[in-house]
């Protein structure tokens, strides 16, 4: 095999185990909560960075703008989210955080974090910030090579 062929698939592959677990815990506590990650990480994004255009929503979230109505869809249902059309383009819809929503969230992110820090209790504080880091930085260089 190609010299560095190796190292790339096993990076691969523990990049892959490592975010796989990482998830199941906090797919699991997020589940308790009655949502799932999608919805979760919608009505995050809403209560840290305020109403944003339903369009916009998928990118931000990393998933396809079809998918985001349906949970925009189900988040209003459940009265944590509530749709409000542009002042300047009518066409324009925003989706945006409810008070019930803000509660939620208030009461659930800091145990969730928690979860999330338990789950990656297996690395140091430096080596989180080098890992953080190399991700980071292995991610942009991914998005900058995917034409």
């Amino acid at each position: 095999m190609v010299q560095g062929k190796n190292e790339s698939l096993d990076l691969y592959i523990a990049l892959s185990r490592a975010s796989q677990w990482v998830n199941a815990h906090a797919d699991r506590d997020i589940r308790l909560h009655g949502l799932n990650r999608t919805e979760f990480g919608v009505l995050e994004l809403l209560y840290h960075k305020g109403a944003q255009p339903i369009q916009q929503i998928g990118g931000k979230v990393l998933m396809s703008s079809g998918n985001i109505t349906y949970v925009v869809d189900k988040l209003e249902k459940k009265e944590l989210v509530r749709r409000k059309a542009s002042s300047e383009d009518r066409r324009l819809i925003y989706a945006e955080i409810t008070d019930k929503g803000n509660q939620f969230i208030e009461e659930v992110f800091p145990k969730h974090a928690g979860v999330i820090e338990q789950a990656v209790q297996g690395l140091t504080e430096e080596e989180k910030q080098v890992a953080s880091k190399l991700l980071k930085k292995l991610g942009k260089a991914a998005q900058d090579t995917f034409k």
